[in-house]
């Protein structure tokens, strides 16, 4: 089967940080189903695992975990879905990911494709929506209020991939005041019209802008990326006994500063729960299937931004490229092989 790997980690501008290479085709078993890939999309976690990961010596890496496709096989123990069946997911930290033409995932990390999207728009969403998901209501528990303070959550980053479903899941899954921030004309105006009551630009100080929106100090603040760089601002404008979440990777992380407002701090990797084989590994599964039919229902739209073509080594350099600029608005996607 055809594929994309790589063998030594390496800047996006050498030849060969990422080739095109022909791999056998695997075989599903236990739980797992085979999933003839039909697009992925591109997120920052791959940039970073082909920056730094070394795969075993003659052996290719092969990134990716977005993904829609169409069920082909499905290991002996298998039993929510069959050959035929449309599915998209985000999958699990595997050494064989969906940047080739068939993968194999676990079922409970698979939820059903919504049958308004086509194969590209419904890759854009699995590894960003479930991260939303999982940071809003399993970490920040945003639906359980901080007592006599703005009901009001803050997403930094709110144009990019997480903060872009974010966004959306907040306005329509919870009574929040949405708070995005974005810094360019053309965010600002995404975030807006995924449903954003406010937005604030964070290349200037935080703390000054939200508190010039006038609505009091917010209960929750979500961290999609440059935590380091806003930290002590987000001290000083979150709420008194408010919840912090985060989901990049700050080389430090000093949360001293939360203490005189005895703010929580909850870290967000979606892989967890797939990583250590949690009990609840299935939620992700469920997760994938409500927002199946938000987006069926039209409560929620694709945060596709961009499609690169299809899938081979030229057009994942040029995602990764983009995506390493930290200027992508929405998701990468490429399609076909």
């Amino acid at each position: 089967m055809r594929a994309v790997g790589y063998q030594i980690p390496a800047p996006i501008t050498d030849e060969t940080s990422l080739v095109d290479i022909d791999l056998p085709k695997p075989v599903p078993k236990s739980r797992q189903l085979l999933v003839e890939v039909k697009a992925i999309s591109v997120n920052p976690v791959d940039t970073k695992v082909r920056r730094s990961a070394r795969p075993e010596a003659g052996t290719w890496r092969v990134l990716g975990w977005d993904a829609a496709g169409r069920v082909v096989a499905t290991g002996p123990d298998a039993s929510l879905f069959k050959p035929g069946d449309d599915v998209f997911y985000s999958g699990a930290l595997a050494p064989q990911g969906t940047n080739a033409e068939f993968h194999l995932v676990d079922e409970r990390l698979v939820g059903r494709k919504p049958g308004s999207l086509d194969y590209a728009q419904a890759a854009a969403l699995p590894l960003t929506a479930v991260t939303a998901f999982e940071a809003l209501f399993d970490r920040l528990d945003v639906k359980k209020p901080v007592a006599g303070v703005a009901n009001a959550i803050l997403i930094i980053g709110g144009a990019g991939g997480v903060g872009s479903i974010t966004v959306q899941l907040a306005r329509q899954l919870t009574d929040l005041t949405v708070i995005a921030t974005a810094s360019r004309p053309e965010t600002r105006d995404w975030v807006l019209g995924l449903g954003a009551h406010h937005v604030v630009d964070h290349s200037r100080p935080l703390a000054a802008e939200v508190a010039a929106l006038g609505i009091g100090a917010p209960a929750f603040v979500f961290s999609t990326t440059n935590t380091d760089r806003h930290l002590a601002e987000i001290a000083e404008l979150i709420a008194p006994q408010g919840r912090f979440g985060l989901i990049d990777d700050p080389q430090t992380l000093d949360i001293n500063p939360f203490k005189r407002k005895s703010v929580s701090v909850h870290w967000e990797l979606m892989f967890t729960r797939s990583l250590f084989e949690t009990q609840d590994m299935a939620a992700q599964g469920k997760h994938l299937n409500e927002l199946s039919r938000l987006v069926d229902a039209g409560t929620i739209r694709t945060t596709l931004g961009e499609t690169f073509g299809p899938i081979n080594a030229a057009n994942l350099k040029r995602a990764h490229a983009l995506i390493e600029t930290g200027k992508a608005k929405g998701k990468i996607v490429l399609e076909g092989f």
